[in-house]
């Protein structure tokens, strides 16, 4: 029943997008860069993808799971339209995401003066699917037509893991919702498996790595970074809207769960098989 439901959603989807997306052919002509989240759950992304989102010739979609209709067959009109109307209710609904409101007042989230960047927040299931799929990372870039930029969020993998184990994050193994420590450690570790084969096979130019730590103690410095990155201008008014809606200091998740010594040893080990995680500590 359930993939019935959603080969009709799929569908209707297929059938909307191709009139809409042929209707705003002439909007999407002028999109210069795709540009998509890729990493793990709780690590920042919604922020960072909301901010990303409030600039003028921006437009990021809210958890779209773009690659999804990718492998089905979508084209760049298709996916084009599907991610600027997601922008656009989620722009309208206030940005707000589980207990949080990613909203930034007087910008451009769900619209935009100008549309030159376009892209998907879906960071952890695209990491999967990029990594069981390498080849659609070359579909991508031949569909969207343009050189594809991917944002790349680490956070503390001790406030990482916590925070999924708190909010019981899907566990893609079990098919169910992940309450148990070491079963979410095992899942983080998994996807910066996946991370370190993705930035293995992609040009470096091509990735844009961010601290989540970063972003929160100087969002301007790191918004800044970002638009340069994707040839944006990062007005004054834009950075200082954004930065005013960003908590100075970043959820010590770490502390709100029980962690064993072992447990905190053997995180320490694993993150320093990766590049990304170097210098994270416990005790940071």
């Amino acid at each position: 029943m359930r993939k019935a439901s959603r080969g009709l959603d799929l569908a209707g989807s297929y059938l909307r997008s191709s009139f809409e997306g042929r209707r705003n052919r002439e909007l999407f002509a002028g999109v210069e860069t795709y540009c998509m989240f890729v990493g793990y759950p709780k690590s920042g992304h919604s922020l960072f993808g909301s901010l990303l989102d409030a600039h003028p010739e921006a437009i990021i979609a809210h958890e779209q799971d773009a690659l999804r209709y990718l492998q089905n067959g979508f084209g760049r009109t298709q996916l084009f339209h599907l991610l600027l109307e997601n922008s656009r209710r989620y722009g309208e609904a206030g940005r707000d995401w589980n207990v949080y409101s990613y909203r930034v007042p007087g910008q451009w989230q769900g619209r935009f003066r100008r549309l030159r960047v376009i892209g998907d927040k879906k960071g952890a299931l695209s990491t999967l699917r990029l990594d069981r799929n390498p080849g659609l990372q070359e579909k991508l870039r031949r569909v969207a037509g343009v050189p594809v930029k991917y944002v790349h969020v680490v956070r503390n993998p001790y406030d990482n893991i916590s925070t999924m184990l708190r909010d019981g994050v899907f566990d893609w193994k079990s098919g169910g919702r992940g309450r148990d420590l070491k079963r979410n450690i095992e899942d983080y570790f998994a996807l910066c498996e996946a991370m370190r084969r993705f930035v293995e096979r992609t040009d470096p130019s091509e990735v844009f790595e961010v601290r989540h730590e970063e972003i929160v103690s100087d969002p301007e410095r790191e918004l800044r970074r970002l638009c340069a990155s994707l040839d944006l201008e990062a007005s004054e008014d834009y950075l200082r809207d954004c930065s005013g809606m960003v908590f100075r200091a970043p959820s010590r998740s770490r502390e709100k769960v029980e962690w064993t010594p072992e447990d905190v040893e053997y995180v320490r080990r694993r993150s320093e098989e990766f590049g990304f995680l170097r210098g994270y500590s416990y005790e940071d």
